[in-house]
């Protein structure tokens, strides 16, 4: 996982750091193994997350290839997320945090340095 030193932005506003997971390790991992998460994290290329082993409760959206937010969901630990047609991204956070955000379904999401 990288921190990239990039931001996560939602429909052009900066919200959160953004981490990203691009490679088979880090995204394996995700969020596993923290007790809370300050940002956001993108994991490239998936279509669908787990919460197992989670310790907490995360927002989820799922973005076509473009970032384009299909889908939102809220997963509590040990569960698994639906698959959502069209998914070449997953962006997740703490629960909670999507809706100080507005992410929502039709936001279109950047990365910015």
């Amino acid at each position: 996982m990288s921190d990239s030193g990039e931001w996560l932005a939602v429909d052009g506003q900066r919200v959160a750091p953004l981490l990203i997971a691009d490679g088979f390790w880090a995204k394996a991992k995700g969020l596993l193994g923290r007790s809370e998460f300050d940002g956001a994290l993108l994991i490239k290329s998936t279509s669908s997350v787990h919460t197992f082993g989670m310790r907490f409760a995360i927002d989820v959206a799922f973005c076509d290839h473009s970032l384009r937010v299909l889908q939102v969901a809220s997963l509590h630990p040990n569960r698994i997320a639906p698959v959502v047609a069209g998914t070449q991204h997953v962006l997740e956070a703490q629960a909670g945090a999507f809706a100080t955000w507005r992410v929502a379904v039709a936001s279109q999401l950047t990365m910015q340095t």
